[in-house]
């Protein structure tokens, strides 16, 4: 019989009463490797967490969480660049904050995106037109059965939208330890997204993108502490040239912007926005008022009730758009992660 023991409530920004069988924090590579070999030979499954911010606990966990909080900043300079070497526990936007006291401008679209650092390559994070592939030039990566250390370059990441080798060749028994980053600096502002549009690209310099970034965040988004979430619950939709074309033609004043391929990004929210869902609430579960992509916790939220929200909005956006949406929070189960489409299919 297994006799859970830690809440997890604080370790995830849902803030679902979860519950895990134990909690270990790793501050090292050898302590990474060594707790998490320690709970395999137990027998017990093993989560690698960072700060929880994209993640949705289904039930109690059976096994042993162990949470990354490998820190450290390491900067080298030359004429072209400045090469930052961070830990995979450090904090994404205080990372964000420390370049641009640094004067080490780049990030600043990317600011107060929750979640460590090592969580950025899994997801290839990105915000208002920018990507952390932008910026990546290695992962480091700790095979856990062996303890072997690799380093795969930017490009061996493979990342797409959202995506990325660690969501797959690399998904298991491996754990980010550390992410290179290369911030140029000829600097150009990246304004091509809301507000941000609205200001003078000759003119505009990092802080003031970074305010920006920040006050449109902060007034379209949740805040974890107060609403527990997981900031965009869905990944905005990327559908062909053809379906697109046929797409915009019923619905000319849907915001959509093309890729690389000829392929169209929809947008989301407008799609949720569009089915009259804002402030929808279903038992503990809700939509953001402010922000049609943002599932809440309203109060005692089970993860069931967030997965059955997030199901209901899935297939009425389907049966209006003709357009499937896909979570791009992963979903965790009692042994380990779980095919997150599968769940609310």
């Amino acid at each position: 019989m297994i006799t859970y023991s830690v809440a997890l409530k604080s370790l995830h920004s849902f803030a679902i009463d979860a519950l895990a069988r134990r909690v270990i924090v790793a501050r090292t590579e050898t302590e990474l490797f060594t707790f998490w070999r320690q709970a395999s030979e137990e027998a017990t499954c093993v989560l690698l967490l960072g700060s929880g911010s994209n993640v949705l606990f289904l039930e109690n966990y059976s096994g042993t969480v162990l949470l990354n909080r490998i820190t450290g900043v390491k900067i080298k300079e030359d004429s072209e660049a400045w090469h930052l070497h961070v830990g995979a526990g450090e904090v994404w936007h205080d990372l964000v904050n420390t370049c641009l006291e640094k004067r080490m401008p780049g990030l600043e679209n990317l600011a107060l995106i929750p979640g460590c650092v090592g969580s950025a390559p899994i997801q290839n994070i990105g915000a208002y037109g920018v990507e952390l592939k932008k910026f990546c030039e290695y992962v480091d990566v700790l095979q856990l059965e062996t303890g072997a250390r690799c380093r795969l370059s930017g490009a061996e990441c493979e990342f797409g939208y959202r995506d990325s080798i660690f969501k797959h060749n690399l998904r298991e028994r491996h754990a980010i330890v550390a992410v290179g980053l290369k911030l140029i600096k000829a600097w150009r502002p990246v304004l091509h997204y809301g507000e941000l549009s609205r200001l003078n690209a000759g003119q505009a310099i990092p802080r003031q993108i970074y305010d920006a970034v920040c006050a449109m965040r902060r007034t379209k988004l949740p805040d974890p502490s107060q609403q527990g979430n997981a900031g965009s619950f869905f990944k905005n939709p990327v559908i062909t040239a053809s379906a697109a074309e046929n797409f915009l033609r019923r619905h000319p004043d849907a915001p959509h912007y093309p890729q690389v391929g000829g392929r169209v990004k929809l947008a989301a929210g407008w799609l949720i926005d569009r089915c009259g869902f804002k402030g929808y609430r279903l038992g503990g579960a809700a939509l953001h008022d402010k922000q049609a992509l943002v599932l809440i916790n309203a109060g005692q939220a089970t993860g069931e009730d967030i997965a059955a929200l997030a199901r209901h909005i899935r297939l009425q956006v389907a049966d209006r758009f003709s357009v499937w949406l896909e979570p791009e929070v992963r979903f965790i189960g009692a042994n380990g992660e779980v095919d997150a489409l599968g769940v609310i299919a």
